[in-house]
């Protein structure tokens, strides 16, 4: 069997690397990622060398009216900016906003990690086994002195099994298939916030620093290998492990599209409140995707990778029930965010596409045949 993964918004799936801006110069509306071992190579040759390395280890980036003519002639990569318009918002930045965030990339170019779809598959498994009974379990964690380091994985156990008896086994997956580097572009992202001004009115903020990440674009295919355990499938094993029915791709199919509807319909009334058109424009065009895939039992819509948020990590993201904000208020990180009586959580990270924030990170259509 072979899954085929569509990215419907710019998506970041990262190998934990980030371009630093003396890695890199700004070129022709290009992201140009220099070879540094030619470059070595070429300076060595003449008395340039000391002078580019006591630039490279002291400078925030590099004086592109001395060095520019490497960004022309000694790229390893060249990804272009989403639009020519980033290039002068990119001049004005200050270089701590300059690290730019990587797709996950081997040597014969970017791919997908299995790992991503298998943690937004996991999430959207154990929200649709989510039960009352459940969260009591999550409660009962915070009845001693001490703060539980892992508060819900006896309901996780409960719900979907950990370890060798989780139902995930019953499915496997592989990293994809590289693809084209020219499916790649740099896009700006920014963090939009809510913020109180008074009579219970929000308006929309934003953070003041904007990242710049390399995100494969919207109609960027990623494919490879998915298998389903028929062993794990015979009844006498079910009887051994104590499930009533097997874990097959129509049952993730549908515990993923339930997920996303409700996910979808969260983050729409954000766009609502926070005044973004564009943004719920787009969340609504994933809706529409929703609606032509949800009857299917081989298709579904997934939140993956960076910039998803907590909202996408989160077995239950309805964070209005009184339950969930009830154990968030006895979490220290949170409950800060959580006393202000503040939607939570009350920031999204937004790209921005021609200029106006339009659409979320992450969101992919997932196919199985």
């Amino acid at each position: 069997m072979k899954y085929r993964v569509t990215c419907l918004t710019p998506t970041l799936v990262g190998d934990g690397q980030k371009l630093s801006p003396i890695d890199y110069m700004v070129w022709k509306d290009h992201v140009n990622v220099l070879d540094q071992k030619r470059i070595f190579k070429l300076l060595a040759k003449g008395p340039r060398l000391d002078g580019y390395l006591a630039q490279v280890k002291k400078a925030e980036t590099l004086d592109f009216a001395s060095w520019g003519g490497f960004a022309q002639n000694f790229a390893g990569r060249r990804i272009p900016f989403e639009n020519a318009g980033l290039t002068p918002v990119w001049n004005k930045q200050r270089a701590e906003s300059l690290f730019i965030p990587t797709f996950a990339s081997g040597p014969a170019g970017p791919y997908l990690p299995a790992s991503a779809l298998r943690g937004a598959l996991h999430t959207a498994l154990l929200a649709s086994r989510w039960t009352e009974h459940a969260w009591k379990h999550v409660q009962d964690q915070f009845q001693g002195d001490r703060l539980p380091r892992r508060p819900a994985e006896p309901a996780e156990d409960t719900a979907i099994g950990l370890g060798g008896h989780s139902r995930m086994r019953a499915f496997s997956v592989g990293d994809s298939a590289t693809i084209p580097t020219q499916a790649m572009k740099v896009y700006l992202v920014r963090t939009s916030t809510l913020v109180a001004r008074g009579q219970g009115k929000l308006e929309l903020g934003w953070k003041p620093a904007p990242v710049f990440c390399e995100m494969a674009e919207p109609g960027a295919i990623f494919e490879g290998n998915w298998s389903e355990s028929k062993f794990l499938a015979q009844p006498e094993t079910l009887r051994s492990l104590r499930w009533k029915e097997p874990v097959q791709s129509g049952t993730l199919a549908k515990a993923a599209n339930d997920y996303a509807a409700n996910l979808l319909a969260i983050h729409r009334r954000y766009a609502a409140t926070a005044g973004l058109t564009a943004l719920d424009a787009n969340l609504q065009h994933l809706e529409n995707w929703l609606t032509r895939v949800r009857d299917r039992q081989n298709a579904c819509l997934l939140p993956i990778g960076w910039g998803t948020g907590f909202l996408a990590k989160t077995a239950q993201p309805d964070t209005d029930q009184d339950a969930h904000r009830k154990l968030l208020r006895l979490m220290p990180f949170y409950s800060r965010a959580i006393q202000t009586g503040l939607p939570f959580p009350k920031t999204r990270r937004v790209v921005f596409l021609n200029d106006q924030p339009a659409a979320l990170p992450g969101w992919i259509l997932l196919e199985i045949s």
